[in-house]
C-alpha cells in the first residue's frame, strides 16, 4: 500500500513545521524546532520527503528552502470520481477562508447524503479539513488540509479551540502597560528637557512585540498587529496615548491615569501567568519565586 502518508515520526515533525511556514523552511528552521535531530536523520528524512514529491526545493541566499508543493492535495484526488473533483475544486477556490457546506451543496448540486460521503472521503485522505469558526461555533467551513485558517475564521492569537482566551489577553495587556511604564520611568526628569523626555518615552508596536516575545509568556507567535490591538485597548482605557511620527509610524507611551494603578500591577504577581496556581504549598510558591526575589532586590 503506497501513499504520501508518513509513518516516520521525524518526517511528520518536518511536515508539521512546513505546514506552519507556507513560505518555506530551511535546515536551520528544522533543527531549531527539533533540536535532538542528528544530521544523518535530517538528511534521510528530507531525502525521503523530496523523493515522495512533497516539497519544492529552492535556493535562497545560499540556503536550501523546502516548501510544501501546492499540488500535493491535487495528486490525492487524481483518479477520484467526478463528484470528489467538483467538491475539491470548490474548496480549493475558497482558499484559507473556507466554504460552508451549504454553499458546496448549492454550487455542486449534490444531494446531502452524497455530499456528506464525498466530504468524508476527502477528509479521510487528508486532502481537506473542517474548521470551526469563532463567530459561529456550531458551523464549520472546509478548506484544503495544508492551509492555515484565516484570522477571521480562527480568531488569531486570542482564541484557542474557538474559546476566547480572556486571561491570556489580560496578562498581555498588563505586560504591555508595564513595558510602557518602565520606559516612561527611565526617562523621567530627563536632563535634556521635558520635551525630549516625552519623545523618548514613546515606543513602537515592534519594540513592545520584541519585549513580549523575549518574556516567553506566549505559546503562539504574536504578530505586530496583535500587539497593536492590545496597545489600542490601553489607549481606550486611558492608560496610554498614541502619536504618529513624521515617517508615519505609530507610537505609544504610558500616561498617568486619573485613578492610580493598583499595587498588584507593579509586582511580579500582577503579570504572572501562574498567579492562580501559586499557593503556600505545591510546585509554585511565593517562597521559591525567583521573580519575587529579583523584584525585592530592586
Amino acid at each position: 500500500m503506497s501513499s504520501n502518508k508518513n509513518d516516520d515520526p521525524i518526517s511528520d515533525k518536518i511536515l508539521n513545521i512546513a505546514k506552519k511556514n507556507p513560505k518555506g523552511i530551511s535546515d536551520k528552521d528544522i533543527v531549531a524546532a527539533v533540536p535532538d535531530l542528528s544530521s544523518a536523520e535530517l538528511v534521510a528524512a528530507i531525502n525521503k520527503l523530496l523523493q515522495q514529491g512533497v516539497f519544492d526545493l529552492f535556493n535562497q541566499g545560499g540556503s536550501l528552502i523546502y516548501r510544501l508543493k501546492a499540488q500535493t492535495s491535487k495528486q490525492a484526488v487524481k483518479g477520484a470520481d467526478n463528484e470528489e473533483k467538483v467538491v475539491y475544486n470548490l474548496i480549493e477556490e475558497a482558499g484559507n477562508k473556507g466554504i460552508w457546506i451549504r454553499d458546496i451543496r448549492i454550487r455542486s448540486n449534490l444531494a446531502n447524503t452524497q455530499l456528506t460521503k464525498v466530504l468524508k472521503s476527502l477528509e479521510s485522505k487528508k486532502v481537506i479539513k473542517a474548521v470551526k469558526c469563532v463567530n459561529a461555533s456550531k458551523k464549520k467551513v472546509y478548506m484544503l488540509y495544508n492551509l492555515e485558517p484565516d484570522r477571521s475564521i480562527s480568531g488569531g492569537a486570542w482564541y484557542q479551540d474557538q474559546d476566547f482566551e480572556s486571561e491570556f489577553v489580560d496578562i498581555l495587556n498588563r505586560q504591555c502597560l508595564r513595558f510602557l511604564q518602565q520606559r516612561a520611568d527611565k526617562i523621567k526628569n530627563n536632563p535634556k528637557g521635558p520635551i525630549l523626555g516625552r519623545t523618548q518615552s514613546f515606543a513602537t508596536a515592534v519594540e513592545v512585540q520584541k519585549y513580549i516575545t523575549d518574556l516567553g509568556i506566549s505559546n503562539v507567535k504574536l504578530e505586530v498587529e496583535d500587539v497593536v490591538t492590545i496597545l489600542n485597548t490601553l489607549v481606550y482605557d486611558g492608560k496610554a496615548e498614541s502619536n504618529v511620527y513624521p515617517d508615519g509610524s505609530k507610537v505609544y507611551r504610558a500616561i498617568e491615569s486619573l485613578i492610580p494603578p493598583p499595587g498588584l500591577v507593579q509586582v511580579p504577581c500582577g503579570v504572572c501567568p501562574l498567579v492562580f496556581k501559586c499557593c503556600s504549598t505545591g510546585l509554585v510558591t511565593p517562597q521559591d519565586c525567583k521573580y519575587m526575589d529579583e523584584w525585592l532586590e530592586n
